[in-house]
């Protein structure tokens, strides 16, 4: 690589808010507020000596934001955004959940560790709500990524981190477990959570006759798969639970993030 290893080194630089608005030439006001409504997504985060959450950027990101956007660097806040930032929207957190769970999605390979990544981003209740097999649960949470916080902390600190990583949002919980329904049954459809007793074989081969085959789900007639959300690949199939009335919450949520 040309450069090696100053340009990588500057791909994986970041910035915290105060370096940041500098970046861009704007207070640190002003960033925050770019960064609350989603202009610019940070991509880690630690906690300072006060248990404050300190927001970390990529600075390759930032330049490229500061070169399509130049307008929302200086004058009045567009209207939109203003009420947005009055109304107390904040999506840094919900982003970099979003950006941590695409990074892992695109490393794993099983079913099951896929399905365990979305099932990391909801709390006990909302698990137990989508996934009421409690040995499939218990399977999930083993199969989990590691939280991976750096360096250790007190147990305060460790519990403001673990609560950053499950979503707090209406919309953002209802997509992930939206998501989490579909990966699980291509995880059942691999082979079935252990148990005692169990042998392993794919979850529900007993109760299939042979020699007939079983078609898949077909999606909901004018539905042709979740192309509104961009973590929605092409393999992506509608599932049967899914009502259109949930379906249809879902996708004007993402329409009213686009907008934004």
């Amino acid at each position: 690589m040309e450069g090696f290893p100053e340009s990588l080194r500057d791909k994986v630089r970041t910035a915290g808010t105060a370096e940041a608005a500098s970046l861009l030439g704007v207070s640190p006001v002003r960033f925050t507020g770019l960064a609350r409504v989603g202009c610019v997504s940070p991509v880690a985060f630690y906690l300072n000596r006060y248990r404050a959450v300190v927001w970390l950027y990529l600075v390759e990101e930032l330049t490229g934001f500061a070169a399509r956007e130049p307008g929302l660097l200086t004058g009045k806040t567009p209207a939109g955004m203003r009420a947005v930032l009055e109304g107390g929207r904040d999506l840094r957190a919900r982003n970099w959940r979003a950006r941590r769970t695409d990074r892992l999605l695109s490393r794993a390979a099983d079913p099951w560790v896929r399905a365990a990544v979305q099932a990391a981003a909801l709390d006990p209740v909302q698990l137990a709500e989508v996934v009421d097999d409690p040995y499939e649960r218990a399977y999930l949470i083993r199969m989990r990524p590691a939280a991976g916080f750096g360096r250790p902390c007190s147990v305060s600190g460790k519990e403001a981190m673990e609560q950053l990583m499950l979503a707090d949002d209406p919309d953002e919980i209802l997509w992930c477990r939206v998501n989490l329904v579909m990966e699980l049954d291509r995880a059942r459809e691999s082979r079935a959570a252990p148990r005692p007793g169990h042998a392993g074989r794919p979850y529900g081969a007993a109760a299939v006759p042979a020699g007939r085959p079983v078609a898949p789900p077909r999606p909901p007639d004018g539905a042709g798969g979740l192309g509104a959300d961009p973590s929605a690949g092409p393999n992506r199939r509608w599932h049967p639970r899914l009502r259109p009335r949930l379906l249809t919450r879902i996708l004007r949520s993402r329409s009213r993030d686009h907008d934004r």
